[in-house]
């Protein structure tokens, strides 16, 4: 499980968390405009734009999580498990492996306008990289700082949503979960100020007690304007809390305040070793989270074993060479013992 924000504060920035009961030796993963990208049914590609993002490489190929390209445009994939149908080949499309849709679309596309005209003729198809990598179910969410969509192929078809909160998580469909909105009242009444006489059956814009004239109902905490929000780690609930954080939050301008406000954001919906129970005795923990300041090609992540931020900015490296550049991942946790 897994879940995805964008965010825009001066600059734009685009990130998730990556929930799994273990890592796959995954790396911050740049690749460089003159990489030679090989597809199964279209022509490599060459010379395109930059990438960095979380990639696991295999023979020298970025399968990658979640990247930015050097235009600003982000894509993540996040676990759609039971939903996802790729076909097979269809003439006369762009036939693309699940795996080759993150870098067909950042290879080619600087912004959603022009990744939505490349999606009117890709087919996902159901071809794995190799016979060691099964084929990941996924759905995608594609976003730049002006407009941000999710991209779905199912049984019936190829589905594009439009993304007005600019939120991502799993199951179930993307449609279902914006609509999980408007589906109860009590989510309807959520908001972030206080008022001295607010309670559970607040509902905003009205500031008056609507429950009953007749009895006398004070706040007893602040806080009470978001009684109801769930806090469960299942997808629709991670939706509707990140959601709600992510829209209603307010930053101090500036890249460190706005980096360490994604990541407050992000850290509402993180996934914690033991509440998450899989079978032999296997927990699902947030591996890692990131932030990348896509308008800057700046990539922030911590990682469950290391919560301080570290940071890798593309346009430091050489990116006109044709080879991949790799950074570890900093899994130690570094702690400032101040006596």
């Amino acid at each position: 499980m897994c879940t995805a924000i964008t965010y825009n504060n001066e600059d734009f920035y685009f990130g998730r968390t990556l929930d799994y009961e273990f890592s796959c030796g995954e790396k911050i993963t740049i690749t460089p405009r003159n990489y030679n990208f090989k597809y199964k049914n279209k022509e490599n590609i060459s010379n395109h734009y930059a990438i960095i993002g979380m990639a696991h490489i295999a023979n020298d190929y970025p399968l990658y999580y979640e990247a930015v390209n050097e235009q600003g445009l982000g894509i993540a994939g996040l676990n759609f498990v039971g939903n996802a149908y790729y076909n097979d080949k269809i003439e006369n499309k762009d036939n693309i492996a699940q795996f080759e849709f993150i870098p067909w679309i950042l290879c080619q596309c600087k912004n959603v306008e022009e990744a939505r005209t490349l999606l009117q003729n890709i087919n996902i198809t159901n071809e794995s990289f190799s016979n060691d990598y099964p084929i990941a179910q996924l759905h995608w969410i594609i976003s730049d700082n002006k407009e941000c969509i999710v991209v779905e192929s199912v049984k019936s078809g190829l589905n594009i949503y439009a993304n007005p909160v600019g939120v991502l998580t799993n199951n179930p469909s993307f449609d279902k979960q914006i609509f999980s909105l408007n589906n109860f009242p009590l989510y309807r009444q959520l908001y972030h100020r206080q008022y001295r006489l607010q309670l559970l059956f607040f509902f905003h814009p009205y500031k008056e007690n609507t429950f009953s004239k007749n009895i006398d109902l004070k706040a007893y905490s602040r806080g009470m304007g978001a009684i109801g929000l769930p806090g469960d780690l299942s997808s629709q609930s991670r939706f509707i809390r990140a959601a709600f954080i992510k829209n209603n939050s307010i930053s101090l301008k500036g890249e460190k305040e706005s980096v360490n406000q994604f990541f407050h954001i992000l850290n509402s919906v993180e996934q914690v070793r033991g509440c998450c129970k899989l079978d032999d005795n296997k927990y699902e923990i947030t591996i890692y989270s990131s932030c990348c300041n896509a308008t800057k090609g700046i990539y922030y992540y911590t990682t469950y074993n290391n919560h301080q931020i570290n940071a890798i900015d593309m346009h430091k490296e050489d990116l006109n060479t044709n080879n991949l550049i790799t950074y570890n991942l900093n899994d130690h946790e570094v702690i400032n013992y101040v006596n």
